[in-house]
């Protein structure tokens, strides 16, 4: 017979690694989910694999594409686990990263917060040169101070080197130059040319991105290295592709070179899918949530799209490079409850992670987190966890509480449990505001939809804090990100900056900057071999309004890039000025700062089947849960058994292989076609 076509995409989390396959013959999915390995990533996802064979019958060789999203590039970062690194500019600009822009957010403070630099002053070399912001050459590139500072990165032993000169987005030429004498002279040396990695202007941005990109990149080469030995010493020939933080898909060898841009590999997935979700059901304004083991991730989905910035902040540092608009809390299912010197409970943003994990995982856990005291107040249930894949430490979890928060509080277990609930639920409904208020939109506008391994148990009381009247539970909301990476398609993202007053006459210069983009948005798309009905480029514009320092970015299209369709795009960056910021000013002039094309390459989307016929919900068991400050006997539902059109008045529990569910009092949920859940308030 002949192989089967096994879709498979797999994300490592902090805690767990969740994976998703898809047979693309019959359209049937399956979700696997197992135990990070932090030691060895690659192992964790071979497992995943593996087992998901064994599990679902099918065999490596049946497998036809493998998507990954990873944590590798994130995880770099946070840690400060880098290899020293040399930035090589253009003299005079060799404080950059120190300078910064001198934003503080603390301030009344006296000092100013600590900047990270990245690569120290001693391994930062200036070159003699000057490129003009057009593009023009004002001072010819000094071989004999490039040939110096080479020789002064060879001495210092850095493993990377970044290329950033002050105006290198607008003529590409030095940069290029200094990176082939770096490479004649240490030809193993990992480089990054800020023309490469972010052709914008704004020097701080560009460099510090061209820099943590340059110490990125032996991170991410070891790590796809190491990746590929294991898949070939498992006999898994597939294609490989990494997702990127934008949503899409690339393949090794550009990750390895871009690295930057894998930071929100994972979570990119997650928005993706919500995005998905959110038009099958019908709802545009939708604020999708991913609460795994150690995270909170935040994105708002806005007319039924979701939000690209071109810069993001990872620990502080700025990123410029297209990515999910998206905001990330240290508040996750092993979130560790604790008190601080004044007795005052906090919860996060330490984690307990996958080593040791959560107390009643009985893996030597000794602080409280959120699963224990889910589990302590039966929102979980000991026996069924991660359906039944290993039973949880009751006692254990109740012994940590008493310990660590209960006893020196004073306080009776049941209450202690509540109160490091509490705090969780405000710290969620706080990232979600902020979000939502800082573009002028407010939650009740929008539907609430929740996924991640720990989403469920709270996502209602989440809603109820910000007053929203809808929460959607997606079909596998605990490999949610696993099932948005397995639709992901191939990406590139092209930008080219250039000041261009938006008024009359000026459409023959946009049209010449978007005609150079898309020529080589088509001719990426033509190297990765897909055919033209599988191509689309998709441009947009970074405006504002003349003397700002800021810019939003606003779709364009590509076929209106006359007088008339500049008049239209001034015209939505009008409103959307309005809406961010409660004014705008038609008779000022709109700049064209930088233009932007994602040319995005189809690989196909996921088969929709038919789900039967609605029939009412049963209950399969009660359990004591303790919601609302007490204990009652709660009716617990398993997902299987409820059918499309099923319907159920909370208090209830749902319970699915990976995840369990939590509706309270006064909410009704019913069953989508799709099998997706949804939660409504009901009426008074």
């Amino acid at each position: 017979m002949p192989p089967r076509r096994i879709r498979i995409a797999v994300d490592i989390g902090g805690t767990f690694t969740d994976l998703e396959c898809l047979d693309e013959a019959t359209g049937e999915a399956h979700s696997f989910k197992t135990a990070t390995t932090p030691d060895d990533p690659s192992l964790g996802l071979m497992n995943a694999i593996t087992g998901a064979a064994e599990r679902f019958g099918f065999v490596l060789g049946d497998i036809a594409l493998l998507m990954h999203g990873t944590t590798i590039a994130t995880n770099a970062v946070l840690t400060r686990d880098l290899p020293a690194g040399a930035l090589i500019t253009t003299a005079g600009f060799e404080d950059v990263l120190e300078i910064g822009r001198h934003a503080r957010t603390h301030i009344y403070r006296l000092k100013p917060e600590p900047r990270s630099e990245l690569v120290p002053r001693r391994r930062r070399f200036g070159v003699v040169e000057r490129i003009g912001p057009g593009g023009e050459v004002l001072t010819p590139l000094d071989t004999e101070s490039v040939a110096m500072a080479v020789e002064r990165v060879a001495a210092s032993q850095a493993a990377t080197c970044a290329v950033a000169l002050i105006n290198g987005f607008a003529n590409p030429a030095h940069e290029i130059a200094i990176r082939n004498a770096v490479r004649a002279r240490l030809p193993e040396i990992a480089i990054s040319c800020s023309h490469e990695v972010s052709p914008e202007i704004r020097e701080f941005e560009r460099t510090s991105t061209t820099v943590l990109n340059a110490l990125l990149i032996p991170v991410v080469r070891a790590y796809i290295a190491a990746l590929r030995r294991r898949i070939a010493d498992e006999g898994l020939e597939a294609p490989l592709y990494l997702v990127q933080s934008n949503g899409g898909a690339t393949r090794p060898e550009a990750a390895a070179q871009a690295p930057a841009k894998l930071l929100l590999s994972g979570p990119s997935g997650g928005v993706l899918a919500a995005e998905t979700v959110a038009n099958r059901l019908g709802f545009p304004d939708v604020v999708g949530v991913d609460m795994g083991g150690t995270s909170y991730d935040v994105a708002v989905i806005r007319e039924g799209r979701r939000a690209v910035i071109a810069q993001g902040d990872i620990d502080g540092l700025p990123v410029r490079v297209p990515m999910v608009d998206m905001r990330t809390i240290g508040a996750g299912g092993g979130s560790i409850a604790s008190l601080d010197a004044s007795g005052r409970l906090l919860v996060g943003p330490r984690s307990a992670g996958a080593k040791p994990g959560p107390v009643c995982y009985g893996r030597g856990g000794t602080e409280p987190t959120v699963t224990d005291v889910n589990l302590i107040l039966g929102r979980l249930d000991a026996a069924t966890f991660l359906g039944g894949a290993f039973t949880l430490d009751l006692d254990g979890a109740r012994q940590a509480l008493q310990a660590r928060i209960a006893g020196p509080l004073g306080l009776d277990p049941d209450r202690a449990a509540s109160g490091i609930l509490a705090v969780v639920v405000a710290k969620l409904a706080g990232a979600i505001k902020l979000s939502l208020f800082e573009r002028g939109l407010d939650p009740r506008d929008f539907a609430l939809m929740s996924f991640g391994g720990a989403g469920g148990l709270h996502a209602v009381e989440v809603a109820e804090e910000l007053g929203m009247t809808t929460v959607i539970f997606p079909k596998d909301p605990s490999t949610f990100s696993a099932h948005g990476i397995l639709q992901s398609d191939i990406v590139h993202d092209l930008a080219r900056t250039r000041i261009v007053p938006l008024k009359s006459g000026c459409a023959p210069a946009v049209l010449a900057l978007a005609q150079d983009l898309l020529a080589e948005g088509q001719a990426l798309l033509a190297a990765d071999e897909l055919p033209e009905a599988q191509r689309e480029l998709q441009l947009a514009a970074d405006l504002r309004y003349r003397g700002q320092a800021f810019e939003l970015l606003v779709p364009l299209d590509a076929a209106a890039l006359d007088e008339p369709g500049i008049g239209a795009l001034c015209d939505r960056f009008h409103a959307l000025h309005r809406q961010r910021f409660s004014f705008d000013d038609r008779h000022e002039t709109v700049e064209l700062v930088t233009l932007r094309l994602s040319a995005i390459g189809r690989l196909g989307g996921m088969a929709q089947t038919r789900a039967p016929e609605p029939i009412e919900a049963s209950a399969q068991r009660l359990r004591p849960v303790h919601m609302n400050g007490r204990w009652a006997d709660t009716p617990v539902f398993q997902q299987d058994g409820l059918a499309a059109g099923a319907s159920l008045s909370g208090p209830a529990v749902i319970e699915q292989a990976y995840t369990t569910l939590l509706v309270p009092g006064g909410w009704g949920l019913t069953v989508a076609p799709s099998g997706d859940l949804v939660a409504n308030r009901e009426q008074a």
